[in-house]
């Protein structure tokens, strides 16, 4: 399979977004206030796995460290098409590759251990050696394996967040900006820009939306309540961000139309999802360009 660099963006549909008052609204804002070229479309779809499984926690409320290993590869080998685990990965990681994993420490919702212990025992099985590994949020402007990566994948939990709408694959990238607060004005609507940075474009193989508890509802941009957080037991892997974020993003907009009984627009709005797609050109943002596999758990599937 090979990985395509426009990779980048998550949104609801314009036809999704026009089925209710409050969400023409919505795509009013995000889309008439962009350029005229923000119709265009992308000609090529976006592979996008979304995996569930029921016995991701054990009966105390802890992650399963085998079915986090087993969902990876699972969707790993559905991304790149393959029935062998092994063959699948080195679709995305070689041997030679300099590998810089990079992850999310928000205290309230990190990306898993168990899940960085997977993403890197696969790398090592790729045949990158230990040395040429590394696994960081915050300090990878100043980490040696990150500063000669060929390489980078891209991990992250799914929640709303204060500044941006959402918090997922996109805007994970903020840290290679070396002032994030930049990319802050407009709800973020610029947070595409990181990854054409010369040591950022075109290396990312791989994007893992962890939406294993995801959070959907927020107030305040270091708000955290175990009130909107519940256990999705999911994951959603592909090469392009962008269809990654879109396809999370409207599970989000689905969970909280259901615990509020109604169409409750995330806010602020997500538009650097749409603006990633339509004015960088980074990937795929709407559902008919997005070819969604799903497998396994179907119960609250949301989407």
């Amino acid at each position: 399979m090979k990985t395509r660099q426009n990779y980048f963006t998550g949104k609801i549909t314009r036809r999704d977004l026009l089925k209710s008052t409050s969400l023409a609204a919505l795509s009013s804002l995000i889309y008439f206030n962009l350029p005229q070229p923000v119709f265009a479309r992308s000609k090529e779809k976006s592979r996008v796995i979304l995996i569930r499984d029921k016995e991701l926690f054990n009966p105390e409320g802890n992650l399963n460290p085998d079915v986090v290993q087993q969902m990876l590869d699972k969707a790993v080998m559905q991304l790149a098409e393959a029935n062998d685990a092994e063959v699948a990965w080195k679709k995305f990681i070689k041997p030679l590759d300099i590998v810089g994993i990079k992850t999310n420490v928000w205290n309230y919702l990190p990306t898993p251990k168990e899940l960085e212990n997977a993403i890197e025992q696969r790398v090592k099985d790729c045949g990158v050696k230990p040395s040429d590994i590394s696994i960081n949020d915050r300090g990878i402007l100043n980490d040696p394996v990150f500063k000669r990566a060929t390489a980078f994948i891209n991990t992250r939990p799914m929640r709303t967040h204060d500044w941006s709408g959402v918090g997922t694959c996109l805007k994970n990238y903020i840290q290679f900006c070396p002032d994030p607060p930049s990319l802050h004005p407009d709800s973020c609507a610029d947070l595409a820009k990181p990854w054409f940075y010369p040591n950022v474009k075109g290396k990312t193989r791989l994007n893992i939306l962890v939406m294993f508890s995801p959070m959907y509802h927020n107030v305040g941009p270091t708000h955290y309540s175990q009130k909107y957080i519940w256990k999705y037991n999911g994951m959603i892997v592909s090469a392009d961000p962008v269809a990654a974020d879109a396809t999370g993003m409207r599970i989000i907009q689905a969970k909280r139309k259901k615990e509020f009984g109604e169409d409750r627009p995330i806010n602020p709005p997500p538009k650097h999802i749409a603006i990633a797609d339509k004015k960088y050109h980074l990937g795929n943002s709407e559902m008919e360009n997005i070819d969604l596999v799903i497998s396994g758990w179907k119960e609250e599937l949301l989407i």
